[in-house]
């Protein structure tokens, strides 16, 4: 496994090089440029969005004439879980963005429950690039049309045994989506769609495929935010999941969020969560919290 996951790591310092002399011989990078909070948050899979969608926006505060970046610390306490990440995303000219992340995603007391031993954990890396094909969430106001990009995440889970023992078909899986995002000034509010093709069981911590369902799926998650000021978000967001383990239900997952810039830099982000039942414990609902760190 660590080899594995010194491989993924080796692969985006690769890509990171490469987009940085093809920048370098076409540009003279500037650094910042964004608005507050245009560059998203990183949500809960390291990519630029919100807590738990992806949004066509690229991270970092670069403009299309430079180059940005982000690192983020998030944590979510459950009932009977808790989840923590930590991400590091490079933009570049507001184009392309890659990121990476680890996050475990801890059985507490409930482990021993399980039969896992207390405090259990998964550990998952999540490999990410996302790509803008068209359009411009805020600069094109004259038009309804929104910034639209693709995107691609590998996730390696460190538990194979577990998670095939539980009914799952792997320990790894790439997961595809499209994403659609507008910010509408004039009525202060920032709409997404996105649309995901995955098998990923608990956003890949309990495996990949399942007993009931091994194929991809298509997969819904969207956002509707109120800019309640230059430094204040305010929104919801929906996003549902494959329900492929025979052994528990998979729920759909929702959020209420406020997102606030404390500097151009830094950003904080507060929500509550629902995703639901987890692994046969009901309601596991309780607190994100994210901190972001942008240049």
């Amino acid at each position: 496994m660590s080899r594995r996951r010194d491989d993924l790591w080796g692969i985006v310092a690769l890509t990171l090089a490469l987009a940085n002399a093809g920048g370098a011989a076409a540009h003279e990078w500037q650094w910042g440029g964004k608005l507050d909070l245009t560059r998203g948050v990183a949500n809960v899979e390291g990519a630029g969005g919100g807590g738990l969608a992806t949004w066509a926006l690229i991270t970092g505060n670069e403009t299309r004439d430079g180059v940005g970046g982000e690192v983020s610390a998030t944590y979510v306490g459950l009932p009977n879980y808790s989840v923590r990440d930590f991400g590091v995303g490079l933009g570049l000219f507001d184009r392309v963005e890659t990121t990476v992340s680890e996050a475990s995603f801890d059985t507490g007391a409930t482990g021993a429950k399980l039969g896992l031993g207390r405090n259990f954990t998964f550990d998952q890396t999540i490999v990410g690039a996302k790509v803008r094909l068209m359009g411009d969430a805020l600069y094109s106001q004259s038009s309804w049309l929104p910034q639209v990009a693709a995107g691609v995440q590998y996730k390696v889970n460190d538990q194979n045994a577990v998670v095939h023992l539980v009914g799952a078909r792997s320990d790894q899986g790439v997961d595809y989506y499209v994403a659609a995002t507008k910010i509408v000034l004039d009525q202060s509010l920032l709409l997404n769609a996105t649309v995901r093709e995955t098998r990923a069981n608990q956003f890949g911590f309990l495996g990949f495929g399942g007993d009931r369902s091994g194929g991809y799926s298509a997969q819904f998650e969207g956002s509707a935010a109120y800019l309640a000021s230059s430094r204040l978000a305010l929104g919801l967001e929906y996003r549902t999941k494959p329900d492929n383990l025979g052994f528990a239900r998979e729920d759909n997952a929702y959020d209420l969020f406020a997102a606030y810039a404390l500097t151009k830099s830094l950003s904080v982000t507060a929500a509550y969560v629902d995703l639901g039942d987890i692994a046969t414990f009901r309601n596991q609902h309780g607190a994100y919290i994210s901190l972001q760190a942008g240049f």
